[in-house]
């Protein structure tokens, strides 16, 4: 009976093309390389989930652009109709705070550059490190952009029926207009601050999970993509910069003012 067993075994190994220690050997083989508990069901690697979440972002990212982009257009025609009024305006804003927080978000861009490449490499201090970093600069900004508004409230520049009760703009600047210019400004400065806000709310649950060590070179999708989001805020301020804190020298400068 235990020689039919055999054979039986023998058999059926020779009829599947396997032998019992190849099958076992092929078993472990897969239980290595097999599915990653990361990879979502209806993806079929871990390369196309990173490359449809990271397309996934960019589509996001794009209405963010067009979403801004109707507040840039609102400035660019003011602004057109209205430029003595932006120069005097802008003239009002602080550009050291401003070229500060410029470089503070410069700095955090930074940051969050090395914290994707930490996880890219599977370094788990790094990215705690790194993503620290990136929310104490992105809070900096906000601290920042807290003394820059009450200094505003303090001037009474804030749009509203007790704009410049203090007459801190002379009649001869045309307060009304500038009223409409600080309306512009704590638009865009308040979306992206609120942008900001939600950026620090996305770090702090990625840091969480990187100290509990959920990123690693097989998988740091979450890092990079919110890294997108986090470059995307850093750019917008870019631009707002300029725009806002430097029109009034640049407009002086060629107005001979």
């Amino acid at each position: 009976m235990a020689s039919g067993h055999d054979g039986a075994g023998h058999a059926m190994s020779i009829g599947t093309g396997h032998s019992p220690a190849l099958g076992a050997n092929a078993h472990a083989h897969a239980g290595e390389h097999g599915h990653n508990p990361n990879l979502q069901h209806h993806f079929y690697s871990m390369e196309q989930q990173l490359e449809a979440s990271t397309f996934g972002m960019w589509v996001f990212l794009v209405t963010e652009i067009m979403f801004f982009g109707g507040m840039f257009m609102v400035y660019i025609l003011y602004r057109h109709l209205y430029p003595n009024a932006w120069m005097h305006g802008s003239n009002h804003l602080n550009v050291t705070l401003g070229a500060l927080n410029t470089a503070v978000l410069i700095c955090s861009s930074l940051t969050m550059v090395l914290a994707v490449r930490a996880a890219q490499i599977s370094s788990r201090k790094g990215q705690i490190v790194n993503l620290i970093l990136t929310i104490v600069f992105g809070s900096v900004f906000l601290i920042v952009k807290y003394f820059e508004y009450a200094e505003k409230f303090h001037l009474h520049l804030v749009p509203g029926p007790d704009f410049n009760s203090t007459g801190e703009i002379p009649a001869a600047n045309d307060p009304l207009h500038q009223q409409l210019f600080f309306s512009i400004y704590f638009m865009l400065t308040g979306v992206h601050a609120a942008h900001m806000i939600v950026g620090i709310g996305i770090m702090l649950v990625i840091l969480g999970m990187a100290i509990r060590n959920k990123f690693s070179a097989n998988y740091y999708t979450p890092v990079e993509i919110s890294g997108l989001y986090w470059h995307f805020v850093d750019v917008v301020w870019i631009f707002l910069f300029p725009l806002l804190y430097l029109l009034g020298a640049h407009l002086g400068a060629s107005h001979g003012a």
